[in-house]
């Protein structure tokens, strides 16, 4: 990556010999966004095209207050302003220049496509020896910093269809001309711009300073940055890379809010390992789940801005949906019970029994993709309705209620949210003592929303009679609220 950007400037102007150019190559870089590009050296003169703050082009000549350039991404030719340029000496003299300009861009908002090209221009200018150096890891740093937050506004100005954020879309192609690689994926019906992050793997393998190595850690571990189009089995080998390069940080001398988002990061790909081991059988899924809601109990939730109080119920969510793989099987209750078998390739069948239906002759059967979490089953008193946690996807948990019905029995499917299927749970928290009514908490983001629930059901319509953002504002969940839920649940975080 280092060796590419080498060259990258030089070669965005147009120079084929970098190396025979000399130390004064005749480029410049745009200064100012909307930067006219003019067939003539007046103000007046025909606008051939509109320059970004970031676009490198080549100088031809020099005509009053004008530069005469060649703009070799557009392929035009003109003039611009002088003072809308800076002409650009790379020879090891000016690095220290170059460089100080860079920590500056580093953390102006708006100027991310400027301070790349400045980040391009010292790598071209700094020796060989000071890359591989703290002033290297720097540089890097600054132009993997700038490249990601370019992502995030684009992909901002594409969610919202400001206008305003088109000028994020003209950076990211003056960018991507340099040489920085950025790919864009579809999550939830959004596009999310990434940068690929070579920046970053280079700070994370190198830079001694925790802070670095965990900014680093957390750009490149973004959910929303990964290919949903690829296979389970490469999903799951990415989240194990995932959560062997978020363990490569240490957090016991990190700030505590960056502490805590290396937490939640971990959290969440942790939770991601755990489901995909269990889907598989592997016998450390346990061990996973444990590791995904240790992580999250660790997070000092006092020591964290508002920003990021969505990626804390993010976590919370993707470690509550698989929190049963930690758990114990439960004893198998005695008037209703469930068992799985296996189904059509993939599938996981579930068979209702009681003490007279065994496993040949099941009350009820009905298969599905998901993970199936036998040890959640729970039954009520009377025998008459029993609920089941089922996750088809990882962060996602719906719950399964078996009940009899018109002298049948039949199973109905809660998912946590009516919208498309995004990142929550639906988890069962208690019975009526006559069975009656069941208790049910749900937490989700789907469609850009986020809700959060507490509900009392009727069992036999399983309409919500009663619904309050916290349990306390229910007086059925202070009566009846199940232990095992009450204990181990992360919905009363």
């Amino acid at each position: 990556m280092a060796r590419k950007l080498l060259a990258a400037l030089v070669a965005a102007a147009g120079i084929a010999n970098a190396q025979a150019a000399g130390a004064d190559y005749p480029i410049a870089i745009v200064n100012l966004d909307h930067t006219a590009l003019r067939a003539g050296p007046r103000d007046g003169a025909q606008q051939q095209a509109l320059l970004t703050a970031g676009d490198v082009v080549e100088i031809r000549g020099e005509r009053m207050n004008y530069l005469q350039v060649y703009d070799h991404r557009r392929e035009r030719a003109g003039y611009i302003r002088a003072d809308r340029l800076h002409r650009m000496q790379l020879s090891n003299d000016a690095a220290p220049a170059l460089l100080e300009v860079l920590r500056h861009l580093r953390d102006q908002p708006g100027a991310e496509a400027l301070g790349l090209a400045y980040a391009a221009a010292w790598i071209q200018a700094a020796p060989a020896e000071q890359l591989k150096g703290v002033d290297g890891l720097d540089a890097f740093d600054a132009l993997g910093t700038l490249a990601e937050r370019l992502a995030r506004r684009a992909s901002l100005g594409l969610a919202a269809g400001k206008p305003g954020e088109a000028a994020a879309t003209e950076q990211l192609e003056a960018a991507a001309y340099l040489g920085i690689a950025f790919k864009s994926y579809e999550q939830g019906g959004r596009m999310h711009i990434c940068y690929t992050g070579d920046a970053f793997q280079r700070v994370l393998a190198a830079d001694p300073r925790l802070e670095r190595r965990a900014t680093a850690a957390l750009a490149l571990t973004r959910a929303e940055c990964t290919d949903h189009a690829i296979s389970l089995q490469e999903r799951a080998r990415l989240n194990e890379q995932r959560a062997e390069l978020l363990d490569r940080v240490a957090t016991d001398s990190l700030p505590p809010w960056l502490k805590n988002r290396l937490l939640l990061r971990r959290a969440s790909v942790w939770s991601s390992v755990a489901f995909a081991r269990a889907r598989s059988g592997d016998a450390s899924a346990a061990a996973a789940a444990e590791r995904a809601l240790g992580e999250l109990a660790s997070v000092a939730k006092s020591e964290l801005p508002d920003e990021y109080l969505p990626d804390y119920n993010d976590a919370a969510m993707r470690a509550n949906a698989v929190r049963w793989a930690a758990l114990p099987p439960a004893a198998a209750p005695t008037r209703l019970s469930v068992v799985t078998t296996k189904g059509q390739p993939g599938e996981t069948c579930v068979a209702l029994l009681d003490v007279e239906h065994d496993v040949t002759k099941p009350l009820l059967a009905r298969c599905t993709y998901g993970m199936v979490w036998t040890a959640s089953a729970a039954v009520d008193k009377r025998g008459s309705a029993l609920a089941l946690a089922v996750q088809p996807l990882d962060g996602w948990r719906e719950l399964w209620v078996f009940r009899m019905r018109d002298g049948a029995w039949a199973v109905d499917v809660l998912p946590p949210t009516a919208g498309d299927p995004g990142l929550g749970y639906i988890e069962f928290a208690g019975w009526a003592p006559n069975g009656s009514q069941m208790l049910i908490a749900r937490e989700a983001r789907s469609e850009g929303k986020y809700r959060r629930s507490f509900e009392v059901l009727d069992t036999a319509t399983l309409a919500v009679q009663h619904q309050a953002p916290e349990p306390a504002g229910l007086a059925v969940f202070q009566r009846w609220q199940d232990a095992l839920w009450k204990r181990a649940s992360v919905a009363l975080r």
